[in-house]
């Protein structure tokens, strides 16, 4: 892997955990999603007319892609209104690279080296160990997001064929959002308009900078899986634990203990590791 693909693959990191503490740190967690979503097909609709259209092949896994995302966001906000972003977040992001990369091998046969397989598993034990911290009384947020992460290996192994065959990265990745977004802010304005518009008032600013760290997070990933195997984009991505840690504890002000910042050690060292693969 080059190191300008690896540096982007951390940019889109932590642009990750900067948009999942937005909705974590939201007075409603639904809402507070609804409207990242909302400013994300937004900014889709702006940039998507100076882009070239999609190859048609890739339409199906757009289309695809867009069910599990609407499925993915209504999944963040139950998981954190329910549990810590510290607890859940490495959950999500620390159990989809296993589902990835058992699944790219069989579906896409993709081969891996001896390197990446060890970073790929240095990171994931990192990351599911933290999720070993305990916590009181986070039990359902702990199943949903275990739910989330067979959701994130879904829409993964999807957008990582489809966004190859579209011939167009970049205009792939803001179709999925403009659709993404729509259902979504269609849902808050028609069950809870007032609360919603109301809501977009006060808590814009937070909005729009979500809106942009989703879709550029996203595309910054779609885009790597052009130019390195889809089970090691995946992988790398989920060091974004690193920025959700020191996000949780400075500005959401969660208890940071010991055992995660040991955590966090393990995963820098399984960056490393995945880099030199």
């Amino acid at each position: 892997m080059s190191l300008d693909v690896f540096v982007i693959i951390m940019l889109g990191a932590a642009l990750h955990a900067t948009w999942n503490a937005v909705v974590k740190g939201g007075d409603d967690k639904l809402l507070t999603t609804c409207m990242i979503a909302s400013f994300a097909s937004l900014i889709a609709l702006a940039v998507i007319p100076f882009l070239a259209v999609p190859a048609t092949q890739s339409w199906p896994f757009i289309g695809a892609s867009v069910i599990f995302q609407v499925l993915y966001f209504v999944l963040v906000a139950s998981t954190y209104r329910v549990a810590d972003m510290s607890q859940t977040y490495p959950i999500m992001r620390g159990t989809a690279p296993l589902l990835v990369a058992t699944a790219s091998l069989g579906l896409l046969s993709e081969s891996l080296s001896a390197f990446a397989w060890l970073g790929i598993a240095v990171i994931c034990i990192g990351i599911l160990s933290m999720a070993a911290a305990p916590s009181a009384g986070q039990r359902k947020g702990i199943l949903l997001a275990l739910l989330n992460a067979a959701v994130i290996a879904g829409y993964t192994l999807i957008d990582g064929i489809g966004v190859r065959k579209s011939g167009a990265p970049a205009a792939y990745t803001l179709w999925i959002f403009l659709l993404t977004g729509i259902p979504l802010g269609a849902w808050a304005l028609a069950r809870r308009r007032r609360e919603f518009s109301r809501y977009l008032a006060r808590h814009w600013r937070p909005g729009v900078i979500g809106g942009f760290g989703t879709v550029a997070s996203y595309g910054l990933a779609l885009w790597a899986m052009t130019a390195a195997p889809i089970a090691t984009v995946a992988a790398l991505r989920e060091t974004s634990i690193l920025f959700g840690v020191v996000i949780s504890a400075l500005v959401l002000k969660e208890q940071l203990t010991r055992a995660r910042l040991v955590a966090a050690c393990i995963i820098a060292a399984g960056a490393m590791v995945l880099r030199l693969g």
